[in-house]
């Protein structure tokens, strides 16, 4: 039983010290001379979703700004919808060898757009209010790629499984430890970060050109981390930041199986990417989580103190995340069974098939040879 209350506390700390603190974009004055914007939004079969964030972006835009759908050979009405909504429409080519169709998308819009700044927005996302000027503001101030983690919202009872995805997705960059989740940390060179969040990326088009775009990582699985790689490589730096009160999306309301997918598509190859030390954090506080029910037989009272421990843990850090509430943190042991197996069956799709099957496209989960210069992106 010591052994086991040593690794929970240890694990217990290391939670608090990978997501200590969850800075979101800082409200900076959105008139100071922000340049106009182009904003591209990759969409396969998102009719449903469209209406949402282009709503959202239609009374933030100002003059000079572009919104850019790229519809990656949809098999429903969203060109239809994003023509409607007003946002100018590219019908991406077929799919060269070697990419995969989000990358491919992202490159259309990035090759046809008109502004010096891109972002990119997937279709599930929405702005808040302020949203989109505090987002240009901060990635203007900050250069090289600036990446946000959208709020998670959450309102039926499937979408909460994803409570630990969110929290470990979040923890595996390093970028949210007293350490570098400080103001004070900035000028720290030594404070190491991986990855970014696809969801929203923001950068300025000569240091997105100047990495290769995204045509340097069209066969990455994990595209955004790939080209958040790039940018460091080229020592252009990389900011990220928690969405609350700026995005916020829904990644998977249309069920469990789509759950599924979504996280077995890319969580084993992310983790790959972790650095040792944070993965040896991770680790150690995924252990934490397990310690009560091993010692429930043994120790029940001790068990309770520790299974309380966690849930209050769970509830302050999910706060800073989604719409999760405190009922999750109470039953986490649900959701740490759904992140344990839909991890172990990613392994076994990463590593073992190499394909899985995602908005009825075969996604390869193992990049694939450097492909091809591609053609121009089409006109709009």
């Amino acid at each position: 039983m010591l052994v086991d209350l040593v690794v929970f506390t240890l694990g217990w700390c290391a939670g608090w010290w990978l997501l200590w603190r969850v800075p979101t974009p800082a409200k900076i004055d959105p008139d100071a001379g922000v340049p106009p914007i182009s904003i591209v939004v990759p969409a396969r079969n998102e009719e449903d979703a469209l209406p949402t964030v282009l709503a959202s972006l239609g009374p933030q835009l100002r003059p000079g700004d572009e919104v850019l759908v790229v519809d990656d050979h949809s098999t429903d009405a969203t060109a239809a919808v994003a023509r409607r909504s007003g946002a100018t429409v590219l019908d991406a080519p077929p799919l060269p060898p070697g990419w995969q169709g989000k990358v491919w998308a992202c490159h259309i819009g990035a090759e046809a757009a008109a502004n010096d700044e891109l972002m990119f927005l997937d279709a599930d996302t929405r702005l808040e209010p302020g949203g989109l000027s505090r987002l240009r503001a901060a990635a203007d101030q900050a250069g090289g790629l600036y990446s946000v983690q959208p709020w998670h919202e959450v309102p039926r009872p499937h979408e909460r499984l994803a409570a630990l995805f969110n929290v470990v997705a979040m923890m595996g960059t390093g970028a949210f430890t007293p350490r570098a989740a400080t103001p004070r940390a900035a000028p720290r060179r030594c404070v190491r970060t991986v990855g970014a969040f696809g969801p929203c990326l923001v950068t300025g088009a000569d240091d997105y050109r100047a990495v290769g775009g995204h045509a340097s990582v069209a066969g990455a699985v994990v595209d955004d981390a790939a080209l958040a790689e790039r940018y460091r490589r080229a020592a252009l730096p990389v900011t990220l930041r928690g969405g609350r009160g700026t995005i916020a999306f829904r990644m998977y309301p249309a069920g469990l199986s789509q759950l599924a997918e979504g996280f077995t598509k890319n969580f084993a190859t992310a983790a790959r990417l972790v650095r040792p030390l944070t993965l040896v954090f991770l680790v150690t506080w995924l252990a934490a989580l397990s310690t009560p029910p091993v010692l429930v037989a043994d120790e029940p009272v001790v068990a309770a103190a520790c299974y309380l421990a966690v849930a209050v843990q769970l509830g302050v850090l999910l706060r800073r995340l989604g719409s999760f509430g405190p009922l999750t943190a109470v039953l986490y042991l649900v959701p740490l069974a759904t992140f344990v197996a839909v991890f172990a069956w990613s392994i076994v799709i990463t590593f073992g098939r190499g394909r899985v099957r995602w908005k009825g496209r075969d996604v390869a989960t193992r990049p694939s040879p450097p492909p091809p210069k591609p053609p121009a992106g089409p006109a709009a």
